[in-house]
């Protein structure tokens, strides 16, 4: 049998995955139920669940606060959400899968087989490696980096930048608050300073922050599109690396 703790703050959503879970999925055993993150944490530390199916928006959390502040993760996890908005983010916790409300119970089987199948131990411990890893690289990006500008320094939360912009011998900090920094660093230094596993460098004029990609469409090296509607092309000989860093 599947462990699993479902957390969700909707009771109407914990109803309907139970009542899905019980017809089509005999596999699983819900060993409790959480509309917060702190009950969350307390039934994981007593349930040890194997699996999470867990909803993005938690009240005034998000799932990303459980995570986070989890010292060991040994459970597998299936997002269940209202929005798409989050998914290459879900996916860098190296999530089973992610499912959008209404849930269909065909997607839901496919995603409970996909967990009774990682039951090969090497391939779940790999993948919970991952997974820690990802949540490590995200506490780094909650702390402020100093900026160097014109005027003296700014202190900018990592994970608030949404991408950067060489502008010759300067390099402009775009953030999710919509404010615009010039700073007086060159872009190849934040390349360097910069988390890898969260920023990448797409094209020499441009980093992104891989969490607030909201799409890529295709085209010679492809186009990301950011949260706050800025599209950045893809330099071509980026391409392939780029795509294997959104799919891993």
């Amino acid at each position: 049998m599947v462990r699993t703790l479902l957390v969700d703050d909707e009771v109407t959503s914990i109803r309907v995955l139970k009542n899905l879970l019980s017809a089509h999925c005999p596999e699983v055993e819900i060993v409790g139920e959480a509309d917060s993150v702190q009950s969350a944490i307390k039934i994981i530390s007593s349930c040890s669940p194997d699996l999470v199916l867990l909803d993005i928006a938690i009240n005034n959390e998000t799932a990303f606060d459980l995570l986070s502040s989890l010292n060991e993760i040994i459970f597998q996890i299936i997002f269940v959400t209202a929005s798409d908005n989050h998914a290459v983010q879900a996916f860098k916790f190296c999530a089973v899968d992610y499912l959008l409300k209404p849930v269909d119970a065909t997607d839901l089987q496919r995603a409970i087989k996909k967990v009774t199948k990682r039951s090969h131990e090497k391939e779940i411990l790999e993948n919970l490696k991952a997974l820690q890893e990802n949540i490590q690289a995200l506490k780094v990006t909650d702390q402020k980096m100093a900026v160097p500008t014109m005027n003296g320094l700014s202190f900018v939360v990592m994970k608030d930048i949404m991408h950067l912009e060489a502008s010759g011998s300067c390099t402009k900090i775009y953030l999710s608050n919509g404010e615009q920094l010039i700073t007086t660093r060159i872009i190849k230094e934040y390349e360097d300073l910069l988390p890898a596993n969260i920023f990448y460098r797409v094209h020499n004029a441009h980093i992104i922050n891989l969490n607030r990609i909201q799409n890529y469409q295709k085209g010679r090296g492809g186009t990301v599109h950011m949260e706050d509607g800025t599209a950045i092309e893809v330099a071509f000989r980026r391409r392939e690396d780029f795509l294997k860093r959104l799919l891993k």
